[in-house]
């Protein structure tokens, strides 16, 4: 078995698991088979269990979308801030090969468990996005119906790639996506 010397090194790990299995699919032995981590590890850095690790790994999903997406998003320039979540978007997501983990859980019986860090997660996105359009020029409403429609493109880009097996459906619409939020703000 791995010996790990802080909790933050799992996390990545757990989180491919995660992704591979979804929650319920998710067992301490597929954990201990994927990471090479006996239980008494995995129990030490997660007293609570799947469902703390779990937690672990969408507050290190919403962590990351902080530093790379929501934070710029709101500090920088709308056009750099907006061209910063594209870039990371697609990094993230591997250009649509890696599904959206917080969205997984929010399709199945896991959502209600976890349902105000996804919910947070999905607000504090959109929140961000209609911000910076606004600062972009755009009206409230032209800016929130933009955001969510951003959003809801990424998520359904992300499904469609992957039940298709093609990465360039996301690819497309990400860019389809970025060239309508780059066009100039709707009349007032």
């Amino acid at each position: 078995m791995r010996i790990l010397a802080e909790r933050a090194d799992i996390i990545p790990q757990l989180a491919e698991v995660f992704r591979t299995f979804g929650y319920e699919g998710t067992s301490l032995s597929r954990i201990t088979e994927r990471t090479g981590l006996g239980k008494g590890s995995l129990y030490h850095f997660f007293p609570g269990g799947k469902e703390e690790m779990a937690s672990a790994v969408l507050a290190d999903i919403d962590d990351w979308f902080e530093r790379e997406v929501f934070t710029p998003l709101l500090r920088e320039t709308p056009e750099n801030g907006l061209a910063g979540m594209w870039k990371a978007v697609r990094c993230y997501f591997q250009s649509g090969g890696r599904i959206c983990l917080v969205g997984a859980f929010a399709l199945d019986g896991t959502r209600d468990r976890f349902a105000a860090g996804i919910a947070g997660y999905f607000g504090r996105w959109t929140g961000a996005l209609t911000t910076t359009l606004v600062r972009a020029g755009w009206t409230d409403r032209a800016a929130e119906d933009a955001a969510r429609d951003a959003v809801l493109g990424i998520q359904g880009a992300l499904v469609l790639a992957r039940a298709m097996n093609d990465p360039a459906l996301f690819s497309g619409a990400v860019d389809r996506l970025e060239a309508r939020l780059r066009q100039p703000a709707p009349s007032r």
